[in-house]
């Protein structure tokens, strides 16, 4: 029976009653009557109870609701109060890893993983106070973690290839360095990229994965380097009197190492239009260009004293018929 029918039922039988009860139709005995009344009550009361239902829904809607808002205010509270725990589990965490000596790469890369971490814990406890079921929530991050690897492929390669940097330890932090093309001083090792300043001051971020297969060359992992120049001088000049000028410029700089080898001077190449001479000596890492720098202006202070010309490109014509 429809809501409808129902309607129209009850509105003839609200009309009849008076009618009945009154004697209008004096065929309708008593027991008539009495069919009437219980007829009426019982097709009124699912209306009644349909009432109520709409009360019962309404007041469960309200208690989810309260029950849902006080939810999100915990997790408010949570998400700040797990903020301020992570600072001082971070602090702790540093101050733990640097009693055990472990600083450079390895210690920026631990500290990344170490947040990563934990904010993850965070998220989770979030999200399960938040009223997501376990289960459910552990299927979702499956999923999730699936997909996010998939698109991410590229980026588990570059996290991967910065746990190889922290295991096998190419450079530190503060070293100078050239790969990719690229050369500056490191000045931290993330989760996925290292960034280095360039002398120019540029900072420059390279995929950890691309550093840790590729070539990456390191000028400071040792205290000394050599520094190597050539110099050129017309022909006809005095080959010794040039030897022996440069030699005494370069040994008598006091930065200039006589270990592990002596500063050399020889002739390197003869060239279409000059003769090469080279120079090679050994320094401190940290003072290499100012030592070459350095000589490169002496010896063109030195020589033009001297009279030794440098050479320049030139082009010799000759006319025919003259």
């Amino acid at each position: 029976m429809t809501d409808f029918t129902v309607y129209n039922e009850i509105k003839v039988l609200i009309i009849m009653k008076p009618i009945l009860l009154a004697g209008g139709l004096p065929t309708i005995d008593s027991a008539t009557k009495h069919s009437t009344d219980s007829l009426l009550h019982n097709l009124t009361r699912p209306l009644m109870g349909t009432g109520n239902s709409w009360e019962q829904i309404g007041q469960e809607w309200l208690t989810g609701f309260i029950n849902f808002g006080i939810r999100v205010v915990l997790a408010v509270v949570l998400f700040f109060l797990g903020r301020l725990a992570i600072k001082y589990l971070t602090k702790f965490f540093r101050a733990t890893i640097a009693k055990r000596a472990v600083e450079g790469v390895a210690a920026t890369l631990l500290d990344s993983l170490f947040v990563a971490i934990l904010y993850i814990v965070l998220g989770i406890s979030i999200a399960v106070l938040l009223g997501v079921k376990s289960v459910s929530f552990a299927a979702v991050l499956a999923s999730m973690g699936l997909a996010i690897g998939m698109a991410l492929s590229g980026q588990l390669q570059n996290l991967a290839g910065g746990v190889i940097l922290m295991v096998t330890k190419p450079f530190q932090i503060g070293d100078f360095i050239e790969a990719q093309n690229e050369s500056g001083t490191v000045q931290a090792v993330t989760l996925f990229h290292t960034r280095i300043s360039t002398p120019e001051n540029k900072m420059i971020f390279i995929p950890n994965g691309i550093l840790s297969s590729g070539v990456v060359i390191n000028y400071s992992h040792a205290s000394t380097r050599r520094v190597e120049w050539i110099f050129g001088v017309e022909y006809g000049q005095d080959f010794e009197e040039a030897k022996q000028l440069l030699e005494h410029l370069i040994n008598s700089d006091t930065r200039v190492l006589q270990e592990p080898v002596r500063p050399f001077v020889a002739l390197k190449t003869l060239n279409a239009s000059s003769v090469d001479l080279v120079v090679r000596a050994w320094v401190k890492s940290e003072e290499v260009w100012d030592v070459f720098f350095d000589y490169n202006r002496r010896v063109y202070a030195e020589f033009n004293k001297a009279g030794i010309n440098f050479p320049f490109p030139q082009l010799t014509v000759h006319q025919a018929g003259k």
